[in-house]
């Protein structure tokens, strides 16, 4: 029994010299690097390791230092949002393929990664015709280089799988800020009041009509339909996440490959796969065609959604052609795209197509037959990719509804609402500064003090029921749009304020 109780003791020494090391270890890593400011609620650090690092043991020297390393942090709500565990499966699966970032280690509540001499695309940066060309051929080459394990296809769309798993932590959320709009107060004042209802409508009802959209893609895909078209896809292709690589220009040394014309494309590299697994190329357009309508630097609204700026159908089909004639170094007869057709060389471009609701006709591809010499091959071919192009786009105006739900669920349990006890899903109200440390909690009921209700933008920030709210708009625009809500079934002043954007 003593012996027991010196044990513990002893234990219990390590552990918290342990605890002590670890921290100090921890403020030393963060002394050496260098903190970049994202939207995210996680931190980013790059760090440089010292010159001199004393080794105790010789044996461990590894041969070369890495001159810099990324150093991420998970930040809250990551336990509700990212399956960090399946995170790190697909991360190793990439690094087989040298597809992104080489993870170097990880630990609790972060990890370490390959720091890549690049810098992230800008807003501007992705709408130039050349680098959309050459994104489209780096998301051809993801899908073709990593192939869906079964239970992933079996599995069914990312999409809904995080729907499914964010729905319960909204509703919590959503019932107490859908009461407080409701609540007829004088104390309710200020941006939480312009908001209305975060959803546009109460949430019950919005998330009635995701189930009813996703029965109706049912109804028009098939779950063996759908299935059968998932590939590997990213799922966040925005600006901040694609890199583009600096080439070494060092003066005696030889020219970069990245340099060549051929190889162009090749200088983007996509990172951050946090939500990347298996769902259809229409959903992957339509997420990337979206982020179109982001600038999450502009000074004021880095949360709105312009949808003004979505690409117009001649930048889409610009996009989806160059995805479906490129042919990737990973290309194979197993992959999902495989039945794509390879035009890389074949003459002829793009043109307008005509879209009615979510029936499409080809109109005119800008190319007049009679002047070009096809042969009866490339005549073929050249159908084929029309005839590809226009499902693309009949599948991006299908799927970006689920986008749109997955980003604003998102958006809902990003937001940090003051006095939910995250633990348990419980709002609870406290006093003064909304922190978790030393209040004295109680219940939190309508009747409490709604001025003091405003909902923090988080660390990073960014205004998540903003961004949630405003996404919501463009949720209910395609909606109405593809004819499965009807304008009377909607209130007028959502009415007013639908996004959509030009089909034709």
């Amino acid at each position: 029994m003593l012996r027991s109780r010196d044990n513990c003791y002893k234990n219990k020494q390590k552990s918290s010299k342990e605890i002590r090391e670890w921290a100090t270890f921890k403020l030393e890593i963060l002394k050496i690097g260098t903190h970049f400011k994202t939207k995210r609620v996680e931190k980013i650090y790059v760090v440089t390791p010292p010159v001199d690092v004393e080794t105790l043991n010789s044996k461990c020297i590894p041969s070369r230092y890495p001159s810099k390393v990324l150093l991420r942090i998970y930040g809250p709500q990551v336990e509700h949002l990212i399956d960090r565990k399946n995170e790190l499966s697909i991360l190793k699966r990439l690094s087989q393929k040298k597809i992104g970032a080489r993870m170097l280690g990880t630990f609790i509540n972060g990890r370490f990664e390959e720091y890549l001499n690049a810098k992230p695309l800008t807003a501007k940066d992705m709408r130039m015709a050349d680098t959309s060309v050459q994104i489209a051929k780096r998301m051809r080459e993801l899908h073709d280089g990593v192939e869906l394990l079964d239970r992933e296809r079996e599995d069914g769309p990312f999409v809904w799988r995080n729907w499914d798993k964010w729905v319960d932590r909204c509703e919590k959320i959503m019932t107490v800020l859908d009461q407080i709009v409701k609540v007829d107060s004088p104390r309710r004042s200020g941006l939480w009041k312009s908001r209305d209802f975060v959803c546009g409508v109460e949430w019950p009802l919005f998330k009635s009509a995701v189930n009813r959209y996703r029965q109706w893609l049912n109804d028009h895909y098939g779950k063996d339909g759908v299935k059968q078209k998932l590939i590997f896809a990213h799922n966040d292709t925005q600006y901040g996440n694609i890199l583009r690589l600096i080439p070494d220009n060092t003066v005696g040394s030889s020219p970069s490959p990245l340099l060549l014309p051929a190889n162009s494309h090749k200088q983007l590299v996509v990172i951050d796969f946090e939500y990347a697994s298996a769902n259809t190329p229409g959903l992957e357009f339509a997420n990337h065609f979206t982020e179109w309508c982001y600038n999450y630097h502009e000074p004021k609204t880095p949360w709105a959604c312009n949808t003004s700026r979505y690409p117009s159908i001649d930048e889409q089909i610009r996009f989806i052609r160059s995805y479906v004639t490129h042919q990737s170094r990973f290309y194979s007869n197993t992959s999902t795209t495989a039945n794509m057709p390879l035009l890389d060389n074949m003459k002829g471009r793009g043109g307008e197509f005509c879209l009615d609701n979510i029936k499409m006709e080809i109109c005119d591809f800008g190319v007049d037959d009679s002047t070009v010499d096809y042969t009866a091959e490339e005549t073929q071919l050249e159908n084929e990719v029309k005839h590809q192009i226009q499902e693309l786009l009949c599948d991006v105006r299908r799927w970006r509804v689920a986008n749109s739900a997955q980003w604003v669920a998102w958006g809902i349990v990003q937001a940090q609402v003051p006095g939910l006890d995250h633990s348990n899903g419980k709002l609870m109200a406290h006093e003064s500064r909304y922190t978790t440390e030393d209040v004295e909690a109680h219940e939190l009921t309508p009747e409490d003090s709604l001025t003091e209700l405003d909902i923090q933008e988080g660390e990073a920030g960014f205004d998540y029921l903003s961004y949630a709210s405003d996404r919501a708009l463009f949720f209910w625009g395609d909606m109405v749009q593809l004819g499965i809500i009807r304008e009377e079934e909607l209130p007028t002043e959502l009415l007013a304020r639908l996004k959509t954007v030009n089909n034709h």
